[in-house]
């Protein structure tokens, strides 16, 4: 590998990492609530598997809903547990059904 074509890559990974960035910015701007509306649409053309270009939009789409609906989710827990008086007991779980996992 040359210095240059070295250069050109680091060139592109800036501007792909600038557009992931301002996409990232604008997703931040729109309410769960408007997102939350769509999620079954999104999860039933996810479930309806094609090789079509249109599958693989709604895939990023459902994944896009998905994230801010994890990001909301891992916020509200922080922000409640840093005002909420510390218990000695087990934490309460939930009885809303989530339908994402936490993975480490």
């Amino acid at each position: 590998m040359t210095l240059w074509s070295t250069k050109v890559i680091i060139l592109i990974m800036n501007s792909l990492e600038k557009s992931l960035n301002k996409i990232a910015e604008n997703i931040l701007h729109i309410d769960e609530a408007s997102l939350t509306s769509l999620w079954d649409k999104y999860k039933n053309k996810v479930e309806q598997f094609s090789t079509s270009p249109e599958w693989e939009k709604a895939v990023i789409i459902f994944s896009i809903i998905n994230a801010v609906r994890a990001k909301n989710t891992i916020i509200n827990e922080n922000l409640l547990s840093n005002k909420a008086p510390r218990e000695k007991s087990s934490p309460k779980i939930s009885k809303e059904k989530h339908y994402l996992k936490l993975v480490k």
